[in-house]
Protein backbone atom coordinates (compact mmCIF):
# COMPACT_ATOMS: atom_id res chain seq x y z
CA UNK A 1 0.00 0.00 0.00
CA UNK A 2 1.08 3.34 -0.82
CA UNK A 3 0.04 6.77 0.92
CA UNK A 4 1.36 10.47 0.25
CA UNK A 5 1.68 12.91 2.45
CA UNK A 6 -0.63 15.21 0.21
CA UNK A 7 -2.28 19.24 1.64
CA UNK A 8 -6.28 17.85 2.15
CA UNK A 9 -9.01 20.05 3.00
CA UNK A 10 -10.45 17.50 5.22
CA UNK A 11 -8.68 16.25 8.30
CA UNK A 12 -7.01 12.52 7.69
CA UNK A 13 -7.58 9.48 10.46
CA UNK A 14 -10.08 11.11 12.54
CA UNK A 15 -7.83 14.46 13.52
CA UNK A 16 -9.51 17.54 14.51
CA UNK A 17 -7.03 19.71 11.63
CA UNK A 18 -5.53 19.48 8.62
CA UNK A 19 -1.78 18.41 8.34
CA UNK A 20 0.49 19.87 6.83
CA UNK A 21 2.57 19.34 3.95
CA UNK A 22 4.80 15.99 4.01
CA UNK A 23 3.31 15.17 6.94
CA UNK A 24 1.14 11.56 7.63
CA UNK A 25 -1.75 11.82 9.67
CA UNK A 26 -1.65 8.84 12.50
CA UNK A 27 -4.04 7.87 15.10
CA UNK A 28 -3.68 4.99 16.89
CA UNK A 29 -6.21 3.80 19.91
CA UNK A 30 -5.08 0.63 22.05
CA UNK A 31 -7.24 -2.46 22.60
CA UNK A 32 -9.36 -2.36 25.66
CA UNK A 33 -9.81 -5.59 28.11
CA UNK A 34 -9.93 -8.29 26.14
CA UNK A 35 -13.32 -7.28 23.73
CA UNK A 36 -12.45 -4.18 22.05
CA UNK A 37 -9.52 -4.56 19.27
CA UNK A 38 -7.50 -1.59 18.71
CA UNK A 39 -7.47 0.52 16.09
CA UNK A 40 -4.56 1.89 13.56
CA UNK A 41 -5.12 4.85 11.26
CA UNK A 42 -2.66 6.08 8.80
CA UNK A 43 -2.74 8.92 6.61
CA UNK A 44 -6.53 8.21 6.32
CA UNK A 45 -6.42 3.89 5.77
CA UNK A 46 -7.19 2.22 8.74
CA UNK A 47 -4.83 -0.56 8.28
CA UNK A 48 -5.56 -2.54 11.81
CA UNK A 49 -8.68 -2.61 13.21
CA UNK A 50 -11.12 -5.08 15.91
CA UNK A 51 -13.67 -4.97 12.58
CA UNK A 52 -11.44 -5.84 9.84
CA UNK A 53 -10.03 -8.83 11.92
CA UNK A 54 -6.82 -7.87 11.65
CA UNK A 55 -5.59 -7.56 15.16
CA UNK A 56 -4.49 -9.82 18.01
CA UNK A 57 -3.06 -9.59 21.49
CA UNK A 58 -0.06 -8.01 22.47
CA UNK A 59 1.30 -5.76 20.51
CA UNK A 60 -0.25 -4.55 16.90
CA UNK A 61 2.21 -2.72 14.50
CA UNK A 62 2.36 -1.40 11.67
CA UNK A 63 5.37 -0.23 9.75
CA UNK A 64 5.45 2.60 7.26
CA UNK A 65 8.42 4.08 5.04
CA UNK A 66 9.17 7.19 6.28
CA UNK A 67 10.04 9.21 3.52
CA UNK A 68 7.05 8.20 0.88
CA UNK A 69 4.22 6.71 3.01
CA UNK A 70 4.18 2.60 1.71
CA UNK A 71 3.21 0.16 4.27
CA UNK A 72 5.81 -2.37 4.60
CA UNK A 73 4.23 -4.45 6.80
CA UNK A 74 1.52 -4.84 9.59
CA UNK A 75 0.29 -7.53 11.98
CA UNK A 76 0.62 -8.44 15.80
CA UNK A 77 3.04 -9.61 17.98
CA UNK A 78 1.55 -12.10 20.18
CA UNK A 79 2.80 -11.23 23.75
CA UNK A 80 1.28 -13.97 24.99
CA UNK A 81 1.69 -17.31 23.53
CA UNK A 82 4.13 -16.11 21.19
CA UNK A 83 7.92 -16.99 20.99
CA UNK A 84 10.31 -14.78 21.95
CA UNK A 85 12.93 -15.22 20.07
CA UNK A 86 10.49 -14.71 16.77
CA UNK A 87 9.48 -11.39 17.83
CA UNK A 88 12.63 -10.07 18.82
CA UNK A 89 13.44 -10.67 15.16
CA UNK A 90 10.56 -9.15 14.43
CA UNK A 91 11.56 -5.97 16.17
CA UNK A 92 15.47 -6.03 15.04
CA UNK A 93 14.29 -6.52 11.28
CA UNK A 94 12.60 -3.05 11.39
CA UNK A 95 14.89 -0.81 9.15
CA UNK A 96 16.52 2.44 10.17
CA UNK A 97 14.00 5.20 9.36
CA UNK A 98 10.90 3.36 9.57
CA UNK A 99 7.96 5.10 11.28
CA UNK A 100 7.03 2.58 13.83
CA UNK A 101 2.76 2.54 15.02
CA UNK A 102 2.15 0.47 18.25
CA UNK A 103 -1.29 -0.40 19.94
CA UNK A 104 -1.28 -2.52 22.99
CA UNK A 105 -4.07 -5.21 22.92
CA UNK A 106 -5.33 -8.02 25.73
CA UNK A 107 -1.55 -7.86 27.84
CA UNK A 108 1.77 -6.34 25.54
CA UNK A 109 4.57 -7.42 28.61
CA UNK A 110 3.89 -11.10 29.02
CA UNK A 111 6.21 -11.96 26.88
CA UNK A 112 8.34 -8.75 26.29
CA UNK A 113 12.62 -8.99 27.51
CA UNK A 114 14.92 -6.17 28.02
CA UNK A 115 16.36 -6.15 24.67
CA UNK A 116 12.51 -5.79 22.99
CA UNK A 117 12.07 -2.51 25.47
CA UNK A 118 15.96 -1.04 24.38
CA UNK A 119 14.58 -1.42 20.67
CA UNK A 120 11.67 0.85 21.01
CA UNK A 121 13.33 3.20 23.08
CA UNK A 122 15.83 3.46 20.37
CA UNK A 123 12.50 4.20 18.03
CA UNK A 124 11.71 6.93 20.99
CA UNK A 125 9.55 5.44 23.45
CA UNK A 126 9.87 6.74 26.67
CA UNK A 127 6.95 4.45 28.57
CA UNK A 128 7.85 1.19 27.55
CA UNK A 129 10.19 0.24 30.26
CA UNK A 130 7.52 1.19 32.82
CA UNK A 131 5.06 -0.79 30.67
CA UNK A 132 3.61 -3.10 33.27
CA UNK A 133 1.33 -6.08 33.06
CA UNK A 134 -2.57 -5.29 31.17
CA UNK A 135 -1.46 -1.98 30.78
CA UNK A 136 -2.99 0.04 27.58
CA UNK A 137 -0.09 1.37 25.36
CA UNK A 138 0.01 3.59 21.82
CA UNK A 139 2.90 4.72 20.14
CA UNK A 140 4.25 6.06 17.28
CA UNK A 141 8.28 6.88 16.47
CA UNK A 142 10.67 6.41 13.78
CA UNK A 143 13.35 3.10 14.18
CA UNK A 144 17.04 4.30 14.88
CA UNK A 145 16.41 7.85 15.68
CA UNK A 146 16.20 7.81 19.57
CA UNK A 147 14.24 11.09 19.26
CA UNK A 148 12.06 11.34 22.02
CA UNK A 149 8.45 10.68 20.46
CA UNK A 150 5.83 13.24 20.89
CA UNK A 151 3.30 10.26 20.25
CA UNK A 152 2.92 7.88 23.17
CA UNK A 153 0.59 7.44 25.82
CA UNK A 154 0.19 4.48 28.54
CA UNK A 155 -3.01 4.04 30.86
CA UNK A 156 -1.42 2.03 33.78
CA UNK A 157 -3.74 -1.06 34.96
CA UNK A 158 -4.84 -0.08 38.52
CA UNK A 159 -7.52 -1.78 40.35
CA UNK A 160 -8.98 1.44 42.16
CA UNK A 161 -9.36 3.30 38.58
CA UNK A 162 -9.58 0.66 35.90
CA UNK A 163 -12.98 0.89 33.78
CA UNK A 164 -13.27 -2.36 33.13
CA UNK A 165 -13.58 -5.54 35.73
CA UNK A 166 -9.14 -5.92 36.10
CA UNK A 167 -8.60 -3.65 33.23
CA UNK A 168 -7.73 0.01 32.25
CA UNK A 169 -9.33 1.47 29.25
CA UNK A 170 -8.02 2.58 26.02
CA UNK A 171 -5.61 4.99 25.69
CA UNK A 172 -5.41 6.69 21.92
CA UNK A 173 -2.75 9.71 20.55
CA UNK A 174 -3.08 11.06 17.14
CA UNK A 175 -1.64 14.14 15.33
CA UNK A 176 0.46 14.51 11.83
CA UNK A 177 3.53 12.70 11.98
CA UNK A 178 6.63 14.31 9.82
CA UNK A 179 8.31 12.86 6.82
CA UNK A 180 11.72 13.94 8.26
CA UNK A 181 13.49 12.93 11.04
CA UNK A 182 11.39 13.54 14.22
Amino acid sequence: MKYRATTSLEPKCSLSRVCPPDHFALHIKSGAATVVGPTICFDDKIIMSHVLNNVGPGLNIVVVNGENGVVEKFGYLNMKDGNPEDILSYLMGIKPRMIVLVASFDDATTKMTDEMRKLFVGMGSTLVMSLKHRDSWVFAGRAGTENKSLFEKQVVNDEKNNIYEGWPGAVEVGGCFSTNRN
